[in-house]
């Protein structure tokens, strides 16, 4: 029997890229045979306190003894203690979207905090699995990981939405540009710097939808409704909070260009869906984002840099051709992501390597 247990820190129903991998991951993986057991490790995670890490700990405890454990990379880098103990009595593996020292907003002191705890975490790991090959190098060469403990697992994606984009009405320059966001609303997302780029552009025709949960922060949304009407974009930016995924696939098939102003990114996974919905992407170079989004699907530009990212707005929606070639290449480049079959199946091939 394949049996394994995945522990997951908060609600896994929570609509962002790190839960939705975890869930459809578990999915594929029972498809694929295995018996999961999913433990939950309680709220409050990056930011624990000690009544939620001794829960943890008891429900990890409880996992008999010798059974495979996966361990989310948003609790397991905050647990070095309970990773030493439990390194000596399971299979023990880290599953990584991003360090949580890189996470926007944190302080010198919390970043460094976040670096040493998460440091001494993977150390006991037995084996760590990451969702792009750009965290996989930034364990190697920033926490000390050796090559041969870890291994990506690229996310998969519904493909193929679209195989070309209908020209009939895109080409008229006088139309409004649907402009697509699609995030959780945090600082780690830019839409500080998105909001600010839109308004060295309001002289074009769009109009921008936000697609996001509000509240993984309790800052970031209300800085985004603040710089809406700072800038007076109150008629032309919608912002809609959580989706259903019915809702967000109508949102894709119908946006002319999908931006995204994030300052890091583990991988990206609304990037991977606008190119499989043919989307051209202006984004930023942060983290993974380059190896997502090939320079023939979009323009990438620096973190934070508000000039360059209202540049590359205002090119891409005043010259129709480079938005027709920028398409085509999403849609060429969606051809070579694995779809969620594909992921879970390469899950299930790491996870047998790892317990022979």
């Amino acid at each position: 029997m394949k049996h394994i247990a995945f522990a997951v820190p908060g609600d896994i129903d929570t609509p962002t890229g790190g839960y939705i991998y975890d869930r459809r991951i578990i999915a594929g993986l029972k498809t694929l045979g295995w018996e999961v057991d999913l433990v939950g490790l309680g709220d409050g995670f990056p930011f624990p306190d000690a009544s939620t890490l001794a829960c943890a700990q008891k429900a990890l405890n409880a996992i008999e003894e010798g059974c495979p454990l996966l361990i989310d990379g948003l609790a397991f880098g905050v647990m070095p203690e309970i990773a030493r103990q439990l390194a000596l009595t399971h299979p023990l593996i880290a599953l990584v979207h991003h360090p949580l020292a890189l996470e926007a907003g944190l302080s010198d002191v919390q970043a460094e905090s976040f670096r040493h705890s998460e440091t001494d975490a993977l150390s006991h790991a037995s084996q760590v699995i990451v969702t792009s090959p750009a965290t996989a190098r930034t364990l190697v060469t920033g926490f000390g990981l050796p090559g041969s403990r870890v291994h990506v697992v690229l996310p998969g994606t519904n493909r193929l939405k679209v195989t070309s984009r209908s020209k009939s009405e895109r080409d008229d320059p006088q139309r409004c540009l649907r402009l697509l966001s699609v995030g959780s609303i945090t600082l780690r997302k830019g839409f500080d710097v998105l909001m600010a780029s839109l308004a060295l552009a309001k002289d074009l025709p769009w109009e921008l939808t936000i697609a996001g949960d509000l509240s993984r922060d309790a800052h970031a949304p209300l800085q985004l409704v603040k710089d809406i009407e700072r800038f007076g974009l109150h008629d032309r930016v919608h912002l809609l909070g959580t989706v259903t995924s019915e809702v967000l696939d109508s949102l894709y098939l119908d946006a002319d260009i999908f931006v995204l102003a994030s300052r890091y990114e583990g991988y990206g996974m609304a990037f991977a869906e606008a190119l499989a919905h043919g989307l051209p992407v202006i984004a930023t170079t942060g983290g993974a984002i380059p190896e997502t989004v090939p320079s023939t699907a979009g323009i990438l530009v620096e973190p934070g840099d508000v000039a360059q990212f209202a540049q590359a707005l205002r090119r891409i929606m005043t010259e129709a051709r480079l938005r027709a070639a920028l398409s085509a290449g999403a849609i060429e480049a969606a051809r070579s992501q694995p779809d969620w079959d594909q992921s879970s199946e390469s899950f299930s091939i790491l996870l047998q390597s790892f317990l022979r």
